[in-house]
């Protein structure tokens, strides 16, 4: 097989360089030892080797931040790895897309400016949102008043919504349709709240199907 071929260091380590699988972006840099590579490949995501904490972790399973597996390439000397994944929401503890957001200017460190845009950020940033108005009601909130509605308006609205997305889409009006997808989403999040359902298990239950 062809970890066997793998050359771990002495301390039964590899290094990962993990990178979003559609830009290239680079998101981080871990190690694997011979355990986190075979989990990595049985479960889809990505598995390490935490050197302070000496045992294996999940990446994500307390930030819910997975990374989900599409390829795997070993370098010629086969002493490294390069991880292409999908990254759910930050691949950084600071919360930041990738580890790598800073940049050597004039002898210093800098932010960088451009940043890669992750497409399910603002979808995450909406439901946070939402959740966040349950949790500390505003006066004049839409979304609370959607709530001290309950679930019958909320699903009410939600036909509303689809069906101006059928009319939309229909008269060929594109600028028309993604205003009426964005409020057709929002409704069905502000369901999903409701619910108890989280956006990483609708993520979890899409990555199921391909």
């Amino acid at each position: 097989m062809w970890i066997e071929q793998l050359k771990f260091d002495k301390q039964g380590l590899i290094p990962a360089i993990v990178q979003d699988y559609k830009s290239g972006e680079v998101l981080m840099m871990a190690y694997m030892n011979k355990e986190a590579v075979e989990k990595t490949i049985q479960t889809g995501k990505t598995h390490f080797w935490s050197r302070s904490r000496k045992k294996l972790w999940l990446k994500g399973e307390t930030s819910g931040h997975f990374q989900m597996v599409k390829d795997i390439h070993v370098d010629c000397d086969e002493d490294c790895l390069l991880v292409a994944v999908k990254q759910v929401e930050a691949a950084c503890h600071t919360n930041h897309y990738s580890c790598f957001y800073r940049k050597v200017v004039d002898n210093a460190l800098k932010e960088s400016e451009t940043k890669s845009f992750n497409d399910a950020q603002i979808l995450q940033d909406v439901y946070k949102t939402i959740v966040d108005r349950v949790k500390n009601p505003k006066e004049g909130s839409y979304t609370n008043y959607l709530f001290e509605k309950g679930i019958d308006k909320m699903l009410k609205k939600v036909g509303e919504e689809t069906a101006e997305v059928i009319i939309a889409a229909k008269n060929r009006d594109e600028k028309e349709v993604q205003y009426e997808v964005s409020d057709l989403l929002y409704h069905l999040m502000v369901v999903l709240v409701e619910q108890g359902i989280t956006l990483e298990e609708i993520y979890q239950e899409l990555e199921g199907r391909k």
